[in-house]
């Protein structure tokens, strides 16, 4: 994966098939501590100390579709060539936690990407499930959570494409307004 934005939809998509109702995606971007990180969470079936020892092995996957698991190996990679870290916290019937951090002017940190694009796909194929997304940039915000559109468009369904192309630009013009280097 080439763009940060397609590792987090990957994450996100593991926290969906896990039964996740609501995903929480925080992104942050510190200048002054030149510090890009993120952090997904989510309240799935959790993962047991045995999965969870497993999870980073590249040939250990819980999908049926595929036999290799390279998501998570290859962002903790990514992180660790970037002057960054990964870390992953799990617990059965509780959820999951996937931290990660950047050095942000590293050369080898990869672009953030579409993550505008990422997080419409996200909506658009997971119904019945919510997503809060923030994006801190040095002390200006911004955010928003599918449970409140949903309260806001009434019986509009939020898979719409209309709303799908709202939500999309909604997100690429808050991160405009905060400054992002997305």
């Amino acid at each position: 994966m080439l763009e940060l934005a397609l590792h987090i939809l990957d994450i996100t998509e593991n926290s969906v098939r896990a039964g996740a109702k609501t995903v929480w995606i925080e992104i942050s971007e510190e200048s002054r501590k030149d510090l890009f990180s993120f952090v997904i969470r989510d309240d799935g079936q959790g993962m047991s100390k045995a999965v969870l020892e497993k999870v980073m092995d590249p040939f250990f996957t819980s999908k049926k579709v595929r036999r290799v698991g390279l998501g998570l190996p290859m962002l903790a990679e990514a992180a660790e060539r970037a002057g960054g870290r990964f870390a992953i916290e799990s617990q059965e019937g509780l959820g999951t936690r996937v931290a990660v951090e950047f050095q942000l002017s590293h050369i080898d940190r990869q672009p953030l990407g579409d993550i505008s694009g990422a997080l419409t796909v996200l909506i658009a194929g997971n119904d019945g499930v919510d997503f809060v997304f923030r994006y801190r940039c040095g002390d200006r915000n911004f955010g928003f959570n599918t449970k409140e559109i949903r309260q806001e468009i009434g019986d509009v369904p939020i898979q719409q494409a209309e709303v799908l192309k709202w939500i999309r630009q909604y997100i690429r013009e808050g991160l405009s307004e905060i400054g992002t280097s997305a």
